[in-house]
């Protein structure tokens, strides 16, 4: 026993060290996101261990909105931002901030609905019927504003000819049964929670409408500077990160190991916290690739401008860039869809 002693403390030595070293080479990367659906590819890779497996321990900071939170990705207190596509992250970077878009987030089918309140069924029967009434956005210059703007557009209408009121969407419910506005721009589950609860009824889904399709309403938005600094990191990073893109777009598809190991993770991290949710409603659509539809992103630019909300007119080249998705696929090779009969478009369909 005397002598198995330091021979044992020995081996706890060496595991420790080894331990010590691989902390050490672990590089700490701060992503925000305002925690949803949309949330859960990030996730994904957090809990499998993917991006562990590249050296990087990614530390996520809750946000109440991605818009509100350019100047501090500029300023470098987080390297990435996953967030939707506003009339902020134009103004960044007709400011010369140093930010792009590097992947997709969401992108169609998107499942956004347009609702009206169910009391005026045999009033508003289509868009033109929604001049002079009141509508809603999430937030002032978000994408959700130039989703009801283009739709109204559709119509001849523009955003001038409706009163337009800044609500979140857990406020929605509360507004309909209220009488407080007339219509709203919905996301899941509320286009679809709303309707089932007898408040309000959809006028139409804003992918059927709005072109360029698909509709680019959000991206991984990266600091410029740091991915410079550290192109190794910011190269493995997505890497991990488009990992788990593929096996989010498994679960996307219905494959059964995958949908319920992404559904055990998104009640695990909060990302949505009701399993009943997750099966019943559809997800949000991404790109497997990671690349986003430039066309879009360049009509909401045009779209901001037009509108007072932007005066940026930059090219695509300035709003996103391929290079780190462009060596991740590279890495993983092609997308193989398990689920073969699935009839969902987008996720690599």
């Amino acid at each position: 026993m005397k002598i198995l002693k330091p021979i044992l403390l020995s081996s706890v030595m060496i595991i420790a060290g080894a331990s010590l070293a691989q902390a050490q080479q672990m590089v700490t990367v701060k992503v925000g996101m305002a925690r949803s659906l949309a949330s859960l590819g990030t996730y994904i890779g957090m809990e499998k261990g993917y991006f562990k497996e590249v050296g990087i321990n990614v530390e996520i900071i809750d946000l109440d909105s991605s818009a509100d939170a350019m100047a501090i990705l500029a300023q470098g207190s987080m390297q990435m931002i996953e967030g939707g596509i506003s009339a902020g992250f134009f103004n960044a970077l007709d400011r010369n901030l140093p930010i792009v878009i590097a992947a997709d987030r969401t992108s169609s089918p998107i499942g956004h609905k347009i609702l009206v309140r169910s009391d005026l069924k045999d009033k508003i029967k289509s868009i033109k019927d929604l001049k002079g009434t009141i509508t809603t956005t999430n937030g002032a210059g978000s994408i959700s504003l130039y989703e009801t703007g283009k739709v109204l557009e559709s119509a001849g209408l523009s955003i001038k000819d409706v009163e337009v009121k800044v609500m979140p969407f857990p406020q929605l419910v509360v507004a309909f049964k209220n009488r407080a506005i007339d219509s709203a721009l919905t996301i899941t589950p509320w286009s679809h929670s709303l309707p089932e609860a007898g408040d309000a009824f959809e006028l139409l889904d804003t992918d059927d409408v709005i072109k360029p399709f698909p509709i680019q309403i959000a991206g991984v938005l990266v600091n410029t500077d740091w991915a410079k600094d550290n192109k190794e990191v910011a190269k493995k990073y997505f890497v991990a990160y488009q990992r788990a893109v593929r096996d989010f777009c498994q679960a996307y598809h219905m494959d059964p190991q995958a949908r319920e190991e992404a559904v055990q993770i998104a009640t695990r991290t909060g990302v949505e916290r009701r399993p009943e949710f997750l099966n019943k409603f559809p997800w949000a659509g991404r790109d497997v690739t990671g690349n986003v539809n430039k066309a879009s992103l360049l009509d909401s630019q045009k779209w901001f401008r037009e509108n007072g909300f932007t005066k940026a007119n930059l090219p695509i080249e300035r709003i996103a860039t391929t290079e780190y998705i462009d060596y991740a696929n590279q890495q993983l090779g092609p997308f193989v869809l398990k689920n073969t009969a699935s009839t969902l478009k987008n996720c690599g369909k």
